[in-house]
């Protein structure tokens, strides 16, 4: 096999492909990147049996092949190289990798012992870039980091006639989040699930962000449920997580009678403020009366912060106490100038429920987007 390659395309090609994989493996096989040049170009792609990433670069291709070598490696190589273009060369078990006046000897991995990457059915439907990524990034910070759970450690995908919802939970938060969505000739009434891991999500996002519109298939074969992701040229597959999503949907109330609103930046600030002094996992005290809010955190016998902003409050006064960093998440995650906590209502009305964060466009006018995110007051520490 012999090629030449741009270098800043084949080492960010070099990079999607090795994104995906996990740190460590115990299959040494599955950390390599398998480099298959054609008469049309070059094809990078990596699996590791769950994830798989694959995309094709133009190249000057002088002798078609298939070699497999460490994706890192490679990935960290080709990020230092000189401005050049690069060439590769095989010789037996060898790859020769030279550009300008900069060579590497590497050694290559057996391809026949390397799993087949999955092969992608007929599209679901379209989303729109830009969107899909802000709804990812929204939505999947309140996924669980516990695999113990591993249903909730992933990202519902519930895609309907028109509109595809996202939704995560930890069991303390929910986050949902509803965007366009284009069945096309295939669209249909039923509602189509995938529960899709969180981090291989957020990846998608961050990479496909600026494509303008992303191409999504759902699959099912030989008992293996997949997603595809797929936009210039890349793709991304996905095992789904096996399992029963709990029906945290119903957990948001139709209708809020009693809300405050207030400038997201301000209430952001603070909450970093005040919450300096608590021990950690501990909670922060939000008063909300007619004259603002409160934040009051009393951490240990030496220290106490307390910090009060502006806040417009409709209906009686209420006091929750919140996990600051889940407030941060939440409110990280609106992208509006003001925000509204709407306080629940449970039975015991000693206890109050959990807050509901929504957007703002002003202090009167609730927000265009369909983000909601649903908080759980530490009721321990009342």
């Amino acid at each position: 096999m012999k090629f030449q390659a741009n270098r800043d395309v084949f080492s960010e090609a070099v990079s999607f492909a090795v994104k995906l994989l996990p740190q460590r493996t115990t299959l040494p096989i599955l950390s390599g990147v398998l480099i298959e040049a054609t008469a049309t170009g070059l094809v990078l792609s990596s699996f590791d049996y769950e994830v798989s990433a694959q995309t094709e670069i133009s190249a000057d291709v002088e002798e078609t092949g298939t070699i497999l070598v460490s994706g890192r490696l490679l990935a960290e190589i080709a990020s230092r190289l000189p401005n050049a273009p690069v060439r590769f060369s095989t010789e037996d078990s060898r790859i020769l990798v030279s550009c300008g006046s900069a060579s590497f000897t590497l050694l290559s991995m057996p391809v026949e012992e390397y799993p087949s990457i999955p092969q992608i059915s007929s599209e679901t439907g379209v989303v729109p870039a830009e969107e899909f990524a802000a709804a990812v990034a929204q939505v999947a910070v309140a996924a669980s980091r516990d695999d113990v759970t591993p249903v909730i450690t992933g990202v519902q995908l519930e895609v309907s006639e028109n509109s595809l919802g996202l939704v995560a939970t930890d069991r303390y938060r929910v986050a949902v989040r509803e965007i366009d969505w284009d069945g096309g000739s295939t669209a249909t009434a039923e509602t189509i699930t995938a529960l899709v891991p969180a981090r291989t999500l957020q990846e998608v996002g961050k990479t496909f962000g600026h494509s303008g519109t992303i191409s999504v298939s759902i699959t099912s074969k030989d008992e293996r449920e997949l997603i595809a992701f797929t936009a210039d040229k890349k793709t991304v597959t996905s095992l789904l997580i096996k399992g029963n999503f709990p029906p945290v949907r119903r957990l948001f109330p139709e209708t809020v009678e009693n809300y405050a609103v207030m400038n997201t930046a301000d209430l952001i600030e603070a909450t970093r403020r005040v919450s300096l002094v608590l021990e950690r996992e501990a909670a922060l005290r939000f008063s909300f009366t007619p004259d603002g809010v409160t934040l009051e955190a009393i951490g240990s016998e030496q220290a106490q912060a307390s910090e009060t902003i502006d806040a417009v409050l409709t209906g009686v006064e209420t006091v929750v106490s919140l996990k600051p960093q889940f407030l941060l998440d939440g409110l990280g995650a609106v992208h509006s100038e003001f925000v509204r906590i709407s306080f629940t209502k449970t039975e015991n009305p000693n206890k109050p429920g959990p807050v509901l964060i929504t957007s703002q466009t002003s202090r009167d006018q609730a927000g265009a987007d369909s983000y909601r995110y649903l908080l759980q007051p530490n009721l321990l520490l009342r």
